[in-house]
């Protein structure tokens, strides 16, 4: 079986990782110090904070900037549940907005339509989560320019970006957004099996992380034992990561250049192949856009191949022995945000188009181009296409 995403692991990987386990402290040591370091000089900022997943550092995030009933907080329904989650369970609304019809990300002209809408019902949007899907950097000029125009805080959920580019740089996440969400789940450029990070500039909201992921506790300004500790802003919980976890990701960051590079000339083959042909749609970056594929989303059109997507998937899986993936389900599709939340499906007409027409390809550093020729070939044949 050819899977969608494979993380490899190296013999310096394995060395990092035994290295810790005979010398180091595996737990709140030195290997998790040094990742976070590494993982602020790479991104340019000056706070990081490494937790136990992406889903985790969301959640401490919400509960750092203290988001609560009546908040709005703006994201994309096309992007892991986790977001849609985080916001639900720090007792905000998710207000999903359409992606561009021609992208994958949120529509600029949409996210002022909305913030202007929710204005008029004396409703403020406290935040805009915008997701990097599959890669591809965002519209992030013109989303930073509304989010200062209404002062509204901007997240950028980078889970699929890591090290890609926007017009040329390689820490624009830090340069439009106030607050950047990592992942390094084991599909994602760099793996510690589970794991994730927060990553900001501002240091009150950075302390009020730290303590969380801590259990609530923080040391009293005043008149402590060494072995004092408080909890003052509030109960946390343990979303810790182990140094194990960050002995493998600080070595993956490393070679975090050479695994992209891999993945882009996988990309370059199935475009090259794909572009031929009218009914397939491949994902295009501007000149601006530097994609690290995290993700290789192709879009068919099934109506005008008259097959159903649910004939070709299984098609492709059973005969041919691939495995193909959606990315995503649109939150809004789940039953407790449909109902909690009043959506609209009819609202969605871009997101559902794509979700209605495309998979994910295989795509990861250990792929073999003999294997991208032969999926291509074997889509072609679940096609019925001569």
């Amino acid at each position: 079986m050819i899977y969608y995403n494979s993380h490899h692991i190296s013999k310096s990987d394995i060395a990092a990782v035994t290295k810790t386990l005979k010398f180091g402290k595996i737990s709140k040591g030195q290997i998790l110090d040094k990742f976070e370091k590494n993982l602020k000089t790479f991104f340019n900022c000056r706070y990081c904070l490494v937790v136990s997943s992406g889903t985790a550092a969301q959640i401490v995030l919400a509960k750092s900037l203290n988001w609560k009933k009546n908040d709005n907080i703006i994201l994309s329904p096309l992007t892991f549940v986790s977001g849609s989650n985080s916001i639900a369970l720090s007792g905000a609304n998710p207000i999903f907005v359409d992606k561009k019809k021609n992208g994958y990300s949120l529509d600029p002209l949409l996210v002022k339509k909305k913030i202007l809408e929710l204005k008029k019902k004396k409703q403020k949007v406290k935040a805009i989560m915008c997701t990097d899907y599959a890669g591809l950097p965002s519209d992030w000029n013109e989303i930073k320019k509304i989010a200062k125009k209404f002062n509204i805080k901007l997240i950028n959920d980078n889970c699929h970006s890591l090290g890609s580019t926007y017009f040329g740089k390689i820490d624009y996440a830090i340069k439009y957004a106030d607050y950047i969400i990592q992942s390094f789940h084991a599909v994602k450029n760099i793996t510690t099996g589970e794991g994730g990070a927060l990553l900001t500039n501002d240091k009150k909201i950075y302390e009020r992380a730290k303590s969380f992921r801590e259990h609530g506790f923080k040391n009293p300004k005043k008149n402590f034992a060494p072995w004092d500790y408080d909890i003052i802003n509030g109960p946390g919980f343990n979303c810790r990561l182990s140094d194990i976890n960050c002995a493998l990701g600080n070595n993956q960051l490393i070679r975090v250049k050479k695994i992209i590079n891999k993945k882009r000339i996988i990309a370059k083959i199935y475009d090259n192949f794909f572009k031929n042909f009218n009914f397939f749609k491949i994902l295009k970056s501007s000149k601006d856009q530097y994609c690290s594929y995290h993700l290789y989303p192709l879009s068919i059109n099934f109506k005008k191949l008259k097959i159903s997507q649910f004939k070709f998937y299984n098609k492709m899986k059973k005969t041919y022995k691939i495995q193909l993936q959606k990315h995503y389900i649109p939150s809004y599709r789940f039953s407790f945000f449909k109902k909690k939340y009043k959506v609209r499906i009819s609202n969605f007409e871009n997101t559902e188009n794509l979700y209605n027409t495309t998979f994910s390809l295989p795509i990861y550093q250990d792929l073999k181009k003999k294997q991208v020729n032969y999926i291509c070939k074997s889509i072609l044949k679940a096609l019925k296409v001569n």
